[in-house]
């Protein structure tokens, strides 16, 4: 079984394959996405405990996935990992949402210890709006 499920979005082939690859040697269950819209079908379709986005690709660049992600999935944690990083697009993503962002090339390490975190912090979410739900249902039901 899996630690984690993973959505890794970046239009650069050979860039994923090789991530890829790493991932799934720690254990992770890792889907590729090669543009914007696909990321967006693909959160559609599977629940992930972390997505790592490149920022600069054609067609839906990262910021505007970044936000149709978390319409669609408001706990979904998204961590930025870019070739093209700024301080300005940083900023921009994390006022977006982003968990996280840094820059190619990472350590797998770090970012291997980042979508734990992440997974980690998806689970918290999750609960906490259970527990919620749970607390309003008894309270309509005068338990």
């Amino acid at each position: 079984m899996s630690i984690a499920k993973v959505l890794l979005v970046d239009d650069e082939k050979e860039f994923t394959e090789t991530l890829s690859e790493r991932l799934r040697l720690r254990d992770l269950e890792v889907f590729i996405a090669s543009s914007g819209r696909e990321a967006i079908d693909l959160a559609g379709q599977h629940r992930f405990d972390a997505v790592i986005l490149d920022l600069q690709m054609p067609g839906m660049d990262g910021i505007e996935t970044l936000k149709h992600l978390l319409t669609k999935d408001a706990d979904l944690q998204v961590i930025v990992l870019t070739g093209h990083g700024t301080i300005s697009k940083s900023v921009e993503a994390l006022k977006a949402g982003a968990m996280d962002f840094f820059e190619k090339p990472i350590d797998i390490q770090i970012l291997s210890e980042e979508i734990g975190k992440a997974a980690t912090q998806r689970l918290t979410l999750l609960e906490e709006r259970s527990a919620h739900a749970i607390e309003d249902i008894l309270k309509k039901k005068g338990w």
